[in-house]
């Protein structure tokens, strides 16, 4: 089933020509006529199977731009899931005139968010604790939504939400069209669907050809030859870009302080990060300036890199649930991926957890010898202190480069334009050329400060 099949919005049509979207994936073709025609629907799918960009289109086309009012929530258990459904929503409603999409999640500071308020967003992306607490200072009022989604409730059940989530959904309009999609929908999201939905579409995709091809391979280490076995796997896979999950913050910071103690490109993602810090993080390993990002799993929901080629599993995941979630980073949009995982003697419960929930059997593998040296990011990201605020756009930044700098096309990579700021991606052998580009000329006839990150 083809985009062009649906009756979209000719501005929405035009945002999904955009991104180009042609073919439906089979949630999408199995949810989409009743999102659109205004049903509420409850689907199961495999992550990296298109539910976003699903209920992203069906807020888009509920939405009267012209009114000035909240009529779109989405309730996300993360901080980065939220941005990547905020991302994925803005990329849709490119050419649709003045929509304002606002993320509001915990864990930054309140007062941004508290201005941005001023002028009410048309939909609001957050998690369930910091949308609470701005419906009680009395600043977010939600009696216009028209399309509520809950994305992954699952995972927003298994962190504690649920009575939150009561409270958010009792200040959104009873007569709305409710969404429910998420991974896995055990009984405890059946309950809740029944109290939230009004006759829901009950859509599961869950063809075994339809999954992705994801090749696992076991490995017998105890605790302290781990970051050994995690140099020599890396060494033997050189692959461009890595996740390594791990289950605590501080074994987080371990292993990257010891990846870079040994010359990897490593980058440390946890809970205790700033926004921007995480922002940047994840900025500089979409972009290819870092090849190997270390994680709790709170990157596990919203991280979507779409040539993620390897997933270490430094330590298995508590539950067969998270480690699909940890595996299912690699292997995006119908690739193929590799998840390697390091097993310790008293891991053997969690190891038969996972193999029964996914009805396989381990087959160990030997580890190779650690041969060679790391290869360096191909690529080093920029940082311009100006953004969308300042008109600036990913071609104007790209023109600056390619014309007053003098590079080559190739040698600009992913350009990411923030509100207040801006990254770039340049190939390391043309970065010092693309600095001094950058601060000796102009960009739209301005100058701006340039920065470089560096691991």
């Amino acid at each position: 089933m083809l985009f062009s099949e649906l009756n979209l919005p000719a501005a929405l049509a035009q945002g999904v020509a955009d991104v180009d979207y042609v073919a439906m994936t089979p949630v999408q073709a199995a949810s989409l006529p009743a999102i659109l025609a205004g049903g509420d629907v409850i689907a199961e799918a495999h992550t990296g199977s298109g539910k976003t960009a699903a209920f992203a289109l069906g807020l888009l086309a509920a939405l009267e731009p012209g009114f000035s009012t909240v009529q779109g929530l989405v309730l996300c258990p993360t901080r980065e899931l939220a941005d990547q459904v905020s991302r994925e929503v803005r990329r849709l409603a490119r050419a649709i005139p003045n929509v304002k999409v606002l993320t509001l999640c915990g864990g930054v500071p309140l007062r941004p968010q508290l201005a941005s308020l001023s002028h009410l967003p048309h939909i609001v992306v957050g998690t369930p604790g910091r949308v609470q607490e701005l419906i009680e200072r009395q600043v977010l009022p939600l009696d216009t939504v028209k399309v509520l989604v809950l994305d992954e409730a699952d995972r927003m059940l298994d962190m504690g939400f649920e009575e939150t989530i009561e409270l958010v959904v009792s200040a959104v309009p009873s007569a709305r069209q409710t969404l429910l999609f998420s991974a896995t929908i055990p009984a405890a999201i059946r309950a809740v669907s029944r109290r939230l939905q009004r006759a829901p579409l009950d859509v599961s995709i869950d063809d075994a050809e339809l999954r992705p091809e994801i090749e696992q391979r076991f490995y017998k280490v105890e605790g302290d030859q781990k970051l050994a076995a995690l140099r020599a796997l890396l060494l033997d896979c050189q692959a461009e870009s890595a996740v390594v999950f791990c289950n605590t913050r501080h074994e987080v910071r371990s292993v990257e302080s010891y990846l870079v103690s040994n010359d990897f490109t490593a980058l440390a993602l946890h809970g205790d990060l700033e926004q921007r810090e995480r922002e940047e993080m994840l900025v500089r390993f979409a972009n290819r300036s870092c090849t190997v990002l270390v994680a709790s799993d709170v990157a596990a929901r919203g991280l979507d890199i779409a040539d993620l080629a390897l997933v270490v599993n430094y330590e298995l995941a508590s539950d067969a649930d998270t480690h699909l979630h940890r595996i299912g980073r690699t292997a995006r949009a119908g690739r193929s991926g590799l998840a390697l995982n390091l097993c310790a003697s008293r891991d053997s419960g969690r190891l038969r957890a996972i193999c029964e929930a996914n009805d396989a059997t381990v087959q160990w593998s030997v580890l190779p010898k650690a041969q060679g040296q790391p290869a360096p990011a191909p690529f080093v990201t920029l940082v311009i202190d100006a953004g969308r605020q300042d008109k600036l756009r990913p071609g104007d930044l790209l023109g600056a480069l390619t014309g007053g700098a003098g590079l080559p096309a190739d040698a600009v990579g992913k350009i990411d334009v923030f509100a207040t700021r801006s990254y770039v991606a340049i190939a390391r052998e043309a970065v010092d050329s693309a600095r001094r580009g950058l601060r000796a000329g102009k960009i739209k006839g301005r100058n701006f400060r340039v920065r470089e990150l560096s691991i």
